[in-house]
């Protein structure tokens, strides 16, 4: 669940990501229609709460995957739940690249896509690294909650064996997996940003 709603989500992120840096006011291709439009969508969903979002999307869910339970069933509200906050992240990143870049690229005759790609992308990549890493803990931490609604997982193993069948060291156990796992996380994402960051 984590590996795939990650890169996918991924891969969404950056698109509305960029989509959302260069229509903003003064941004390289400034389009108020594209930037209110993609703006309110991410703030729309952000607003619901993931529990209630997962709920809503069952027949979506069903329709699209063919199935509503099960880890992938969880998939489909585990991307639509964290593609908003991802996407925000992605718009921060690209904002911390120095406007100075930018303009140099365009003095240099580069495209609007050559300039995403060579400048807006490429100069951010650190600061992509660490809120990938924000945003990953956050989806593991949604992961745990759809297991709530059939989703499986760790969630689910908590919820079913800890909780309903009064199995402490089954929750327990959860606990040490998740905090392993976001651990290696934020070690390996640490890693990323020393080797890219320049």
């Amino acid at each position: 669940m984590l590996g795939i709603a990650g890169v996918i989500s991924f891969v969404f992120a950056v698109l509305f990501g960029v989509i959302l840096t260069v229509t903003q006011p003064h941004g390289l291709t400034e389009n108020a229609l594209v930037f209110n439009v993609v703006d309110k969508l991410v703030n729309l969903f952000r607003s619901i709460p993931f529990i209630i979002l997962a709920t809503a999307l069952v027949p979506v869910t069903r329709a699209v995957i063919g199935t509503a339970i099960g880890t992938v069933g969880a998939i489909f509200p585990l991307i639509i739940g964290i593609v908003p906050f991802f996407s925000r992240q992605i718009q921060s990143a690209l904002a911390s690249v120095d406007p100075g870049f930018i303009e140099a690229g365009q003095a240099m005759g580069l495209g609007t896509f050559e300039i995403i790609i060579k400048i807006y992308l490429r100069e951010a990549i650190p600061q992509i690294i660490r809120v990938s890493v924000i945003t990953l803990v956050s989806l593991v931490g949604l992961t745990a909650i759809v297991g709530v609604v059939g989703g499986g997982g760790l969630g689910d193993f908590a919820i079913r064996y800890g909780y309903q069948r009064y199995m402490l060291d089954a929750t327990y156990a959860t606990i040490i997996v998740l905090v392993l796992l976001i651990g290696l996380i934020e070690f390996i994402g640490r890693l990323l940003v020393e080797v890219t960051e320049h």
